[in-house]
């Protein structure tokens, strides 16, 4: 395409992205995230996605029917359609306290203990695991993954870098290093990390072989930080839950056996998680090779 078909094109998405802002900010809400789930789930199902999720609950859950397993990933489009309502209303879902953090006590002791590393899957909303960091008063750094329109990228980012004082930073080897430094600086970095890496290291996933990312566990051992991994589960009238456990990080003298343990203990907290709330995890993305 040439560049000023390019150009074209980035500014059609654009636009087409503000008119979307502009109609479900407008709405309420509850009313927005509901016409969203419906979309999602009357649409998504007739897309190539949708054989994907049902491909990889079939791995996931062998016991579980086709009945069951279609119903999960139907519930899992309609959580997507919240998620991405609740976007657009993220000032009003922090701003009314929609959020409980449990138990409160240990959240509380949390942000007057070291620094650490926070590790969250795509559960629930994912735009809420930086509330770890902003109600306890702690500068979260965060990396995410640049969209392809650099005007769209530009509005997104200015959306989400309010949410992590430390610094968001677009995936790459420079944001890698700037991680690393924040971390030996005593900040307080936090990844989402149940996604595929390439390159990265195998872990057991539902019982399958997947890449994992090494990073959050490299930098808690090279800045001899603890691990936590946090999980958001989305409760009925618009209203969350977070919840966190710390993970095992073993220092021997074998630092690459190190980081692969520590990857495992993040990627099996995860399934963990997942597996209360199946319905909330994005099965439609290639997670196993």
């Amino acid at each position: 395409m040439p560049a000023w078909g390019t150009r074209l094109r980035q500014r059609l998405e654009y636009a087409a992205l503000r008119l979307v802002a502009i109609v479900f900010t407008g709405l309420p809400l509850e009313t927005a995230a509901a016409f969203s789930a419906w979309g999602w789930r009357t649409v998504a199902p007739w897309l190539p996605r949708h054989a994907r999720a049902l491909d990889n609950l079939r791995h996931a859950f062998p016991e579980k029917s086709e009945r069951e397993r279609e119903r999960i990933a139907r519930a899992m489009w309609g959580h997507l359609g919240r998620t991405f309502a609740e976007f657009f209303h993220m000032e009003q879902i922090l701003k009314e306290e929609r959020i409980a953090m449990e138990p409160a006590e240990f959240f509380a002791a949390l942000g007057k203990g070291p620094p650490f590393v926070i590790c969250a899957p795509h559960l629930g909303n994912w735009e809420i695991n930086s509330q770890v960091g902003l109600r306890l008063g702690l500068p979260i750094s965060g990396t995410y993954k640049a969209a392809e329109n650099p005007l769209v990228d530009k509005w997104m980012l200015a959306r989400r870098a309010r949410m992590y004082p430390g610094g968001l930073y677009d995936k790459s080897p420079a944001a890698a290093r700037k991680m690393l430094r924040i971390a030996r600086e005593g900040g307080y970095p936090a990844f989402l990390a149940d996604l595929r890496e390439r390159g990265g290291v195998p872990t057991t996933f539902f019982g399958r072989t997947a890449m994992s990312n090494p990073f959050p566990a490299l930098i808690a051992r090279s800045a001899n930080m603890p691990i936590y991994a946090v999980c958001v589960r989305r409760l009925p009238g618009t209203r969350f839950e977070m919840r966190i456990s710390r993970l095992e990080t073993p220092r021997t003298g074998d630092r690459d056996a190190d980081v692969r343990a520590a990857t495992q203990a993040v990627q099996s907290a995860f399934e963990a998680f997942i597996r209360e709330t199946p319905e909330q995890w994005m099965w439609a993305h290639r997670r196993w090779d």
